[in-house]
C-alpha cells in the first residue's frame, strides 16, 4: 500500500511521461503482441471476414433501431437516415482499412490512436469503444428475446421477461433468456475463432436469404407510395427528423470495426481486409436501406411498434405465420451479430491488457484455442450482467455518442499520421486544419441545432471545403513520401483514395451527427468519460509507467551482461537508470 501511495505523489510527473507516449507500428506488431504468450492462429480469409462483417451488423440495426426510429423520429423517410449513416460509416472505414492492413494487431482503433496521439488517447479509444461493444450486446441480447417471443407465437414480447416491482422504470424487467445467450456465445468464442466464424458464415447465409424473403413480401404486399406519404408525408419530423435519426441508427454500423480486431487471426492481410471491411459494409447499406423502407410500406410510420417491429408488421397484414417465420429469423441474425461483436470486443481488452492500461491477465492468449480466454469470459459477465435488467432505450443514444467520438479521433489520426512526417516535418500545419475542420464542422452544427437561417449552414460549409482543399494544396508536395514512410518498416499496402477528402468528411459527419444527440446522452458521456480518465490516473498511468521502466532495465541489464560487466558496475547502472529516464 505505501508503494502504491508513493506512487500516486508521482503522478504529475508519470503523466507526462506516459500520456504523450507513442510506440511505433513494428513495436505493436512485433513487441507489444508477445505480452499475450502465444499467438492468435491465422485461421481466417477475406470471405470469413465478409460474413463476419456482415453478421456483425444486420441483426442489429434493422431489428433493434428501426422501428423506434421510424416511429418517433424520422418516419417513413428512415432509409434515407440509414444512407446518410452509411455514407458515413463507408468513409469512416475506409480509415480503418488503410489502419488494419499497416498496423495488423488486435487492437483496432485502440492501437491506431495510441501509436499516433498517444498512450492516453488510444486508451480513451479503447475505452469507449468496449463501453459500446458492451452496452450495445446487452440491448442485442434483450432484442433476441423479443424476437424469439414472436417467434413462437407469443403476442407480448416482454412475456418472457421477469417484472420486479420496487426497482426503477426500464431497470425492473429481469431478462433471463439474454442472459443465457451471451453465455452460450461466450462459451462458443472460448473454445475457437474459425469454428465461431464457422457458425457465423452459416447464419449470415440463412439471414440474407430471410432478408431477401422479407423485402419481397413487402414490396408485393405494402401499400406503397400510399403508406410513405400517409398520415404526414414522407418527413413528417422534417430534415431535422432524417438527421437525427441517422445519428441514432449508426449504431447499426458498429459491426464492421470487429473485422479490424481480426487482424492477427487473418491469412493475407493486406488483400482480406479490405475487402471484408469495405465490402461489409457496402453489402449491409443496401440491406438496411431496403429492409427500412419495407416496414414503412407495410405499416404507418405512426403505427409502427417499437418491440419486434417486423413481427408485428406482418401481424398487421394478415401473415400471422410470417410473423412467426420473421420471429425466428429475426433471432438468428441477433445471434450472428452478437457472436461477431463479442468476438471484436474481448480483442479489444486484450490489447489494452497488453499495454498495461488493465490488468495484464486480460491479455493472456490461451496456448491451445488460441483465444483471448480470460478478456472473453470477463466481458461475457459484464454483457450477461448489464442485459438482465437495462432497458435498450436508456443504452441506445449513448452507444451511438461513444461510436461517433471514436470513429471521429480513427478519422483525425489518419490525416495526422498521412501528413505529418516524424522528424522531417513540423506537425503544426496538420493540426492546425485538423482544428479548423473541427472548429467549422462544430460551428455548422450549433448553427443547424439552433435553427438559424441556411445562409450561415453555406458559410460554415464553404469554410470547410475551401480549409480543405487549401491543406490539400500545401501538401500535395510531401503526401507521396508521406505514404511511402508514415507506416515504415511496415510498407502501405493499401490507402484511402483522394486524400484528404474522405477522411475529412468523415470527421465532418461524425461532428454533425454527434451534436443532433439529446442533451441526456453527453452527460452520461460525461460521466463516462470523468470515470475511465479517473482509472487511467489512479491506476493505468502507473502500471504502464513501471512496466516501462522495467523493460527498459532489463535491456540495459541484459546488454551488460551480455558483455560481462563487473557486478559493482552493474548495481551502479540499476541506481542511475530510474533517474535517467525519469529526468527524460
Amino acid at each position: 500500500m505505501s508503494k502504491y501511495f508513493h506512487s500516486l505523489s508521482q503522478t504529475p510527473h508519470r503523466l507526462k511521461s506516459r500520456m504523450l507516449a507513442t510506440w511505433t507500428p513494428d513495436q505493436e506488431v512485433n513487441q507489444v503482441r508477445l505480452r499475450s504468450g502465444a499467438d492468435m492462429k491465422r485461421k481466417l480469409r477475406w470471405f470469413d471476414l465478409v460474413s463476419l462483417g456482415v453478421g456483425g451488423m444486420l441483426g442489429v440495426g434493422v431489428f433493434v433501431t428501426t422501428g423506434p426510429v421510424a416511429r418517433d423520429i424520422s418516419g417513413p423517410a428512415v432509409f434515407i437516415s440509414y444512407i446518410v449513416a452509411g455514407f458515413s460509416a463507408f468513409l469512416s472505414s475506409l480509415c480503418y482499412t488503410e489502419f488494419s492492413v499497416n498496423v495488423p494487431v488486435a487492437g483496432g482503433a485502440f492501437s491506431y490512436l495510441r501509436v499516433t496521439f498517444g498512450e492516453f488517447i488510444g486508451y480513451f479509444g479503447g475505452a469507449n469503444i468496449l463501453l459500446e461493444y458492451v452496452l450495445s450486446n446487452a440491448a442485442v441480447a434483450r432484442s433476441f428475446t423479443e424476437y424469439m417471443c414472436t417467434a413462437f407465437g407469443v403476442s407480448d414480447p416482454n412475456a418472457w421477461r421477469i417484472k420486479v416491482n420496487g426497482l426503477e422504470k426500464g431497470y425492473n424487467e429481469l431478462d433471463f433468456p439474454a442472459v443465457a445467450l451471451v453465455i452460450l456465445l461466450t462459451l462458443c468464442l472460448c473454445h475457437s475463432t474459425k469454428e465461431s466464424s464457422m457458425l457465423n458464415l452459416v447464419m449470415t447465409v440463412f439471414h440474407i436469404i430471410f432478408f431477401g424473403f422479407v423485402i419481397i413480401a413487402g414490396f408485393c404486399h405494402g401499400d406503397g407510395a400510399k403508406a410513405l406519404l400517409e398520415p404526414r408525408g414522407l418527413t413528417p419530423y422534417g430534415v431535422r427528423g432524417v438527421v437525427n435519426g441517422a445519428a441514432v441508427v449508426y449504431f447499426s454500423y458498429i459491426g464492421y470495426d470487429t473485422v479490424s480486431t481480426l487482424a492477427e487471426e487473418i491469412q493475407n492481410p493486406s488483400f482480406s481486409l479490405p475487402v471484408g471491411i469495405i465490402g461489409s459494409v457496402s453489402i449491409v447499406s443496401v440491406l438496411y436501406c431496403l429492409m427500412s423502407l419495407v416496414l414503412c410500406l407495410m405499416v404507418p410510420y405512426n403505427e409502427i411498434s417499437i418491440s419486434a417491429s417486423y413481427a408485428v408488421a406482418f401481424r398487421r397484414i394478415g401473415w400471422g405465420w410470417a410473423g412467426n417465420v420473421v420471429g425466428a429469423g429475426a433471432s438468428l441474425g441477433i445471434v450472428a451479430s452478437l457472436l461477431v461483436a463479442m468476438l471484436g470486443q474481448a480483442r479489444y481488452l486484450c490489447v489494452i491488457g497488453r499495454a498495461r492500461l488493465v490488468p495484464s491477465w486480460l491479455a493472456k492468449v490461451h496456448p491451445s484455442t488460441g483465444t483471448p480466454l480470460n478478456a472473453t469470459l470477463f466481458l461475457g459477465l459484464c454483457t450477461a450482467s448489464i442485459a438482465l435488467f437495462t432497458d435498450l432505450e436508456i443504452v441506445m443514444e449513448l452507444i451511438s455518442i461513444g461510436t461517433l467520438s471514436v470513429f471521429y479521433l480513427v478519422a483525425n489520426a489518419l490525416i495526422y499520421r498521412k501528413y505529418t512526417l516524424t522528424g522531417q516535418t513540423s506537425p503544426f500545419h496538420t493540426l492546425s486544419f485538423l482544428a479548423l475542420l473541427s472548429s467549422s464542422a462544430l460551428a455548422f452544427s450549433i448553427w443547424w441545432k439552433l435553427n438559424k437561417p441556411w445562409w450561415g449552414l453555406t458559410l460554415f460549409l464553404a469554410i470547410t471545403v475551401a480549409v480543405t482543399a487549401f491543406f490539400q494544396y500545401h501538401t500535395s508536395s510531401i503526401s507521396t513520401a508521406a505514404n511511402k514512410n508514415i507506416f515504415a518498416p511496415v510498407s502501405s499496402k493499401w490507402s484511402v483514395p483522394f486524400m484528404p477528402w474522405p477522411a475529412a468528411i468523415s470527421v465532418f459527419l461524425n461532428v454533425f451527427l454527434t451534436t443532433t444527440l439529446k442533451m441526456l446522452s453527453f452527460q452520461r458521456f460525461a460521466i463516462w468519460t470523468c470515470l475511465v480518465t479517473l482509472f487511467y490516473v489512479l491506476y493505468g498511468v502507473h502500471r504502464t509507467y513501471e512496466a516501462e521502466e522495467i523493460g527498459r532495465l532489463d535491456v540495459v541489464e541484459g546488454h551488460l551482461a551480455s558483455t560481462r560487466v563487473q557486478p559493482e558496475i552493474l548495481d551502479n547502472v540499476q541506481m542511475v537508470v530510474p533517474h535517467l529516464s525519469e529526468s527524460h
